[in-house]
């Protein structure tokens, strides 16, 4: 059980709520009665769009420039939005590698480090983007006045909040067509810049590297680099904007990574380019001190005003949908206070108790009049949001356990840039309240340990722990268990003949590689004693030179059957044991009978089985195709997290196909032909909820030893078997396809969805 014990995932129902696996699926599908779920572009691009092209754009860009030069601000600006992007790939990667719910960020951290971890950066990223609602009230009523001066703050600020908790209250969708709208009239804005660009407003020499003089604010007593990149950076933020509605997503698996990344691009360009207009279409003297230059530069300055309030309107409106999403899917975890009164939804699905509360501590902040003396707080825990997630995909690239498969991969260093880049911004905005902040964090995730809060899912955080003491513990040849997150393909390997084991050594090494094990159990008798001894030795060097972790054993007794008992009741003590029993059928020739007695004992002690059966002339051919044939599942053909004895071969597979760089094609066969479209469909959704990429399904009509001559030529084909096991079967199937088989019996503890 080399990291599987059985986990909560391995329940066909959620615990939490009943709710199969295909209910899931089909929610993320858009199937789900009484909620209208949203696409990329609507529920990812354009939040996150005009969410980072907020005030700072409308308002510092200008001071930026006239401080920075135009390559200091462009300089600031790729560093600022590197951090943005290396988050927003990190946040792609393990959002394509896990079923994300409601809750964005606080979903990602809480099933990769546990729901402690998750509600410790949960809680004060909800508070975070409440409070910004506030902030970006206060900038919307600056533009406000700018126009009308006359108006009393106080009625401003109230006015636009109503209005807002009227559209959140009301619906998403709502919600979701007025930032339509306000797309517009942001593009509106770029339309009167370029107007303005070509009547020919870029006629000012460029400072290429500022002076870094200040602001107006100070008496421009000047301020450095770092300084003005703590200003501008908040800009570059915003990303979880879309993320935070993973839960009103058809597809968040595709939408978030999508939407997201293709948000950060564009608005780096609009960025950049708006920089250089601005260089060249205004006095240095003009970007310091006024403001407003967008404003007074572009061709209808009433369309940047409009923009800018287009702009902040819109940022309060995201933060005002999906802060009470964050704290619904809190209390859905029974994290909070109150959560039974939290999480409930509305007939059409919006979580209105979670808006009213939202609502009332953005009425009080409000009240307030200034968030001056907290801003810097709020800016951080989106920050430490951000390093988090980077975190979790650098822990769980260099762990590479099996179960994180993401379809969209990025290098480790992309996840290593975020997580420094976001901690690094940390300490330069503030060293004093980025020490808060983590004092904030730490206190709670220490109240949520004392919760002793119960996971509906797996996480990692057993596999780091086991990862650390495997260094260790490999020291001296033991191997430890763990759960079905962190499922390794360690096997037990009995050997009467080591030169027989030299003939399967490469598709032992590609079944383990890269974090797998082999434990070698030595069968004596067939052998000189010596030379097993040394052969036995050189074979688990080999294995630890190709990169997969050996070690071997004897076990001395008078016969095959009870030799491999005996080794496997010796090896059930040890702290990291190995769960897949490997049994080459070359080396037992004629002990068929005690293979069977063998495949019970181990299937009693939950070991898993891999039976091999060697096509004498095709051996594995050129390695570069794999079938594995699923088993009939009529009449139904629902998809659960039960899989009936599939899991072991699923994996195998998936396993071969990577280290192979091979094609995978999966095969089921039906006796009734008007099952085959339920078939179909059941072959691409197992493929798909597994995360194997670019899998080929085929369905056949007749049962599976009719086909078996049928089926495309591969390197081998994968079967899962059952405890009593049809060698007739097995000598069949090796004949009739050409290729070697390889025979798989599930543990229990393995799990192809996990």
């Amino acid at each position: 059980m080399e990291n599987g014990e059985n986990g909560d995932m391995g329940n066909s129902v959620d615990p939490e709520n009943g709710e199969t696996l295909q209910e899931k699926v089909e929610e993320q599908k858009g199937a789900v009665t009484g909620r209208k779920l949203f696409g990329t572009f609507e529920g990812v691009f354009v939040p996150t769009l005009l969410t980072i092209l907020g005030v700072i754009m409308y308002l510092r860009e200008g001071w930026v420039v006239g401080n920075a030069g135009l390559l200091g601000a462009w300089l600031i600006i790729l560093i600022a939005f590197s951090i943005t992007l290396s988050t927003g790939l990190s946040l792609s990667s393990v959002t394509t590698n896990i079923r994300i719910g409601s809750g964005g960020a606080f979903s990602v951290i809480s099933q990769s480090l546990g729901l402690e971890v998750g509600g410790s950066i949960g809680i004060p990223l909800y508070l975070s983007q409440t409070l910004a609602v506030a902030m970006y009230i206060f900038g919307f009523r600056a533009g406000w006045r700018w126009i009308f001066p006359e108006h009393p703050a106080i009625l401003v600020d109230l006015a636009i909040f109503f209005v807002l908790f009227i559209v959140a209250y009301i619906s998403t969708s709502l919600s979701f067509k007025l930032q339509f709208i306000v797309l517009v009239v942001v593009a509106s804005s770029f339309v009167s810049i370029i107007w303005a660009a070509y009547l020919g407003s870029m006629q000012e020499p460029i400072t290429w590297w500022g002076s870094f003089e200040g602001s107006p604010e100070t008496g421009f007593s000047g301020i450095g680099f770092w300084g003005v990149f703590a200003v501008f950076f908040p800009a570059a933020t915003g990303i979880m904007a879309g993320a935070n509605m993973s839960g009103e997503l058809k597809n968040p698996r595709r939408s978030i990574p999508l939407g997201t990344i293709s948000a950060i691009c564009v608005s780096l360009v609009v960025y950049l380019l708006l920089a250089l207009w601005l260089a060249a279409s205004a006095s240095n003297d003009e970007l310091l001190g006024n403001y407003t230059i967008m404003v007074e530069k572009a061709a209808w300055g009433q369309l940047v005003i409009a923009g800018l309030l287009g702009a902040t309107f819109s940022s309060a409106l995201s933060s005002f949908v999906g802060a009470p999403r964050i704290l619904q899917s809190l209390a859905n975890s029974k994290i909070l206070p109150a959560s039974g009164w939290f999480s409930k939804r509305s007939g059409s699905g919006e979580p209105r108790n979670a808006i009213v509360f939202t609502g009332l501590i953005i009425f009080l902040a409000l009240m307030l009049r200034s968030l001056n003396a907290i801003a810097p707080l709020i800016t951080l825990f989106f920050l430490m949001t951000y390093a988090m997630i980077n975190i979790i995909v650098l822990i769980e690239q260099n762990l590479q356990l099996v179960s994180f498969r993401p379809l969209f991969r990025i290098p480790r260093a992309v996840s290593f840039v975020g997580a420094i880049g976001s901690v690094f911004v940390m300490f330069i905005v503030s060293p004093v309240f980025s020490l808060l902040a983590v004092v904030v964090v730490i206190s709670i995730h220490a109240y949520l340990l004392k919760k002793h809060l119960k996971t509906p899912f797996g996480d990692v955080r057993s596999g780091l722990f086991v990862a650390i003491a495997e260094w260790a513990a490999k020291q001296t040849y033991k191997i430890a268990p763990s759960n079905e997150r962190t499922w390794k393909a360690n096997l037990l390997v009995p050997v009467e003949d080591p030169n027989v084991l030299t003939g399967t050594f490469k598709l032992l090494r590609d079944i383990t590689y890269p974090k797998g094990s082999i434990k070698l159990l030595g069968l004596t008798g067939k052998v000189d004693e010596t030379k097993f001894f040394s052969r036995l030795t050189d074979l688990t060097e080999s294995f630890r030179d190709s990169g997969v972790f050996s070690s071997w054993t004897i076990v001395d007794t008078a016969a095959f059957e009870k030799n491999l008992i005996v080794g496997m009741e010796a090896l059930g003590g040890s702290f990291f044991r190995p769960r897949v029993l490997f049994i080459n059928m070359s080396s037992f020739d004629g002990q068929y009978e005690k293979v069977k007695n063998v495949i019970r004992k181990a299937a009693e002690r939950r070991i898993g089985i891999l039976l091999l059966a060697i096509h004498s002339d095709a051996a594995f051919g050129r390695e570069e195709s794999i079938n594995l044939w699923i088993n009939d599942r009529s009449p139904d053909w629902d998809i659960s997290m039960d899989l009936g004895n599939m899991d072991l071969s699923i994996l195998i597979s998936y396993k071969l196909k990577r280290n192979w760089k091979a094609s995978l094609k999966m095969i089921s066969c039906v006796r009734d032909k008007r099952n085959a479209p339920k078939a179909k469909e059941y072959l691409e959704n197992l493929a798909e909820i597994a995360r194997i990429p670019n899998v080929i399904t085929e369905v056949m009509n007749g049962d599976m030893g009719s086909n078996l001559s049928r089926a495309s030529q591969a390197s081998i084909n994968i079967f899962s078997m059952d405890n009593e096991i049809d060698f007739e079967f097995i000598r069949r199937a090796v004949e009739q396809t050409g290729s070697s088989c390889l025979f798989a019996l599930d543990s229990g503890e393995e799990n192809a969805f996990a």
